[in-house]
């Protein structure tokens, strides 16, 4: 099997996420304070450090805020996103005017430090399972304007991504079935509404509105706060719906792909992902993940 890329961030939208990152912090008059109290010709070095083991993600837009400040600034990255990294290691290394250097420090050490806390969490989650098939994903429960990049840390970590919006994926959930009508009516409509390209998942609260679903193909189910024990249970109703014996069950490419969700902690993961399950999703691992601790310090 060929290793997945890791993934990247677009460049354009790097400028722009740092760009009003930038906009936000320096406001209307600058950083007064630097100005203040440094001269412009003033040189300094700085090192950005891990005060605690992770996995790092956002190096580019710590870059790109040093840039953007100042482009003469030389930034050279020890490590690259994705690696896991131990405490205190060094994992960069700027140089040039002092202005710049603590005018953009905040800015650089708020994406990284909050990314590389997520991809981190994510792995945790991920070693957990690691000895299943089961997949963590994330969801659309991620701070509005920095989606995309926390999906990006996500991946890095070792999770998957859910669908990134709205647009991009049919998830029909309980309330949407109670509008419409019925779950085989929902993913019919669906099916009709969005074509062969989009993937269509319906979730489910009980094994009886699951073997609805089966009837009209989903391409995923989702089952919604179920226990290890009823998980198992929709594992099998699902084997039985295609005809697969166990054997065959994890590797067969036509049955529907099962997804548990809710209230998914780094303590239950494990158990939910040994029921045979495909994926996990949980708003844990970008909701709840806490920053990794990284220091810059400036010397002259």
């Amino acid at each position: 099997m060929t290793a997945a890329l890791r993934p990247e961030l677009s460049a354009l939208m790097v400028e722009e996420q740092v760009r009003n990152a930038l906009h936000e912090d320096l406001g209307r008059a600058g950083d007064i304070t630097t100005l203040a109290t440094v001269g412009p010709e003033m040189a300094a070095t700085a090192e950005m450090r891990l005060r605690e083991e992770g996995i790092i993600a956002g190096l580019e837009l710590a870059r790109t805020a040093f840039r953007l400040i100042d482009p003469s600034i030389r930034f050279e990255a020890l490590v690259a996103d994705g690696d896991r990294v131990a405490s205190g290691t060094v994992i960069a290394r700027i140089s040039g005017r002092a202005r710049g250097l603590l005018s953009a420090e905040r800015v650089a050490l708020n994406f990284l430090m909050h990314l590389s806390g997520i991809a981190t969490y994510t792995a945790k989650f991920a070693d957990e399972i690691s000895h299943t098939a089961a997949k963590v994903c994330c969801t659309r429960k991620t701070i509005p304007g920095l989606r995309a990049l926390e999906k990006y840390a996500v991946r890095l970590g070792g999770g998957s991504n859910h669908r990134y919006g709205l647009d991009d994926a049919v998830l029909i959930k309980d309330n949407h079935i109670a509008v419409s009508g019925g779950v085989a009516d929902a993913i019919g409509a669906a099916r009709a509404y969005c074509g062969h390209l989009v993937k269509v998942e319906i979730e489910v609260d009980g094994l009886a509105q699951m073997r609805a679903a089966l009837t009209a193909a989903p391409d995923v189910i989702l089952l919604d706060n179920m226990g290890p024990d009823l998980l198992r249970e929709a594992v099998a109703v699902n084997a039985a719906h295609w005809g697969l014996k166990a054997s065959d069950y994890a590797g067969d490419p036509r049955r529907t792909r099962l997804e548990a969700s809710g209230n998914v902690k780094i303590e239950t993961i494990r158990a939910i992902a040994e029921t045979g399950v495909d994926y996990i999703s949980t708003s844990k691992i970008t909701m709840a993940a806490p920053t990794l601790d990284i220091g810059l310090d400036i010397s002259v």
